[in-house]
């Protein structure tokens, strides 16, 4: 597989905090960027595609899942780490969970709905960086 060419500039991302019935969904990424670690569903957003629009769609990529979307929940950037690699300013959403059930495509190799407050007692997962922040932003904003 060829190696994936980075931009040389900064790219939009989104993420959504996803959730349903007091739980938030947990995404595992099956390739790099960030293989094996947990984190929100979401991707680049592409040109002329609002950011919520993107989110609706990076969600039902990856997860089959219809959203409703809340509000902006965080932001984090991510620096190129080692050369080659890209540089992204993630959007983080609240989201609510609205239809179907999770459906992963090839990006994804395991979800899970964990309840915000046990993150912490997770230590087993792997997770990405600012994640419990930005759910835990968002879990306020659905005034759970």
């Amino acid at each position: 597989m060829p190696a994936v060419v980075q931009p040389s500039h900064p790219q939009i991302a989104v993420s959504a905090a996803i959730f349903r019935d007091g739980k938030v969904l947990l995404t595992r990424r099956a390739r790099s960027p960030a293989k094996g670690f947990y984190s929100l569903p979401g991707g680049r957003v592409e040109f002329g595609e609002s950011l919520h629009q993107a989110l609706k769609r990076e969600v039902d990529e990856e997860t089959g899942l219809e959203i409703e979307i809340i509000g902006l929940a965080g932001w984090r950037e991510v620096l190129p780490a080692a050369p080659g690699a890209g540089h992204y300013l993630i959007m983080s959403f609240a989201a609510r969970w609205a239809a179907r059930e999770p459906v992963l495509n090839d990006e994804l190799d395991d979800y899970r709905w964990i309840a915000p407050d046990a993150l912490a007692s997770l230590s087993d997962l792997k997770l990405t960086g600012g994640l419990e922040e930005v759910i835990q932003s968002a879990h306020r904003l659905l005034g759970a």
